[in-house]
């Protein structure tokens, strides 16, 4: 089933086709959810309830632009609405001016896999950030907007969880980090 007949038959309210595209993308999307929460059993809470946003919502869909990404926009909103609920973003640290050390450019280089291992250890302001801007790639204006943060305080929680993430490399002895500390 091609992926235009698979939208118009959940369209239709084929549970068979429901059920087709649940299968189809629920690992992905599952993933996109367990980078922003850390319980898996509220990641799969928020899965089901953006997959019903996006069931009742296709008629929304107008086919421009690639139907998984259109998935995905609502499933980080649908964690941002969840943290939003559990999380004051505006509690968190805002800094005016850091020197970043050029150490944090060995985040840009490492393996995916420990980026996302390391995620899961970071708290929820940074976590949440690091996400938005370096994974789905908004801008700190759009972050800012997004969680009602200022643009300085989106700035800062990026810095800071970079900061983290080097600092728990190094505890790890990650490979390759000397190289980058010269």
């Amino acid at each position: 089933m091609t992926e235009e007949d698979l939208i118009e038959a959940c369209r239709q309210n084929d549970r068979r086709a429901q059920k087709t595209l649940y299968d189809r993308y629920s690992a992905v999307m599952y993933g996109v959810c367990k980078r922003y929460v850390k319980s898996p059993e509220d990641a799969e809470d928020v899965l089901v309830e953006a997959f019903y946003k996006v069931l009742t919502n296709l008629h929304q869909y107008r086919g421009s632009g690639s139907f998984e990404g259109w998935i995905r926009r609502i499933v980080v909103n649908e964690s941002l609405m969840f943290l939003r609920k559990r999380h004051n973003f505006r509690l968190t640290l805002e800094i005016s001016e850091v020197d970043q050390p050029t150490t944090t450019n060995v985040i840009n280089r490492m393996a995916a896999e420990d980026i996302l291992g390391l995620l899961s250890k970071l708290p929820t302001g940074y976590r949440t950030v690091f996400n938005l801007y370096v994974l789905e790639g908004y801008k700190h204006r759009e972050i800012a907007d997004m969680l009602g943060i200022s643009i300085n305080t989106s700035k800062s929680q990026l810095i800071l969880a970079k900061k983290k993430m080097q600092d728990m490399l190094e505890d790890f002895g990650y490979p390759g980090l000397q190289k980058f500390n010269k």
